[in-house]
């Protein structure tokens, strides 16, 4: 029986831990409120001068609002871990990129 419990033991010390999202901040350094969509997780809106901590999957998009349309703001991947993103910049750029 303890060798049974040992052999328990062992699987799990020997077991990694997979996060299931990349951790990452999404910051409203702005004075007005920013509406995001996140499909399948939520739809936040970004109070004035917030901070939102989030954990999304690799792959995961994100939506702002302009004009009553939505357009991607960005796809999570790596390179966002631990990260704070400033989140009316993106969008500046991201409007620049997609000329509106």
């Amino acid at each position: 029986m303890k060798i049974f419990f040992l052999l328990i033991i062992l699987q799990l010390a020997s077991f990694t831990f997979t996060p299931t999202g990349i951790p990452l901040v999404l910051r409203n350094t702005s004075l007005v409120a920013v509406p995001l969509t996140i499909p399948g997780v939520m739809n936040p809106r970004l109070s004035p001068m917030s901070t939102s901590h989030l954990e999304l999957n690799i792959g995961q998009k994100i939506y702002f609002k302009y004009k009553d349309k939505d357009y991607l703001l960005l796809e999570v991947d790596g390179s966002l871990e631990g990260k704070t993103l400033d989140v009316p910049k993106l969008i500046r750029e991201r409007k620049k990129v997609l000329n509106l």
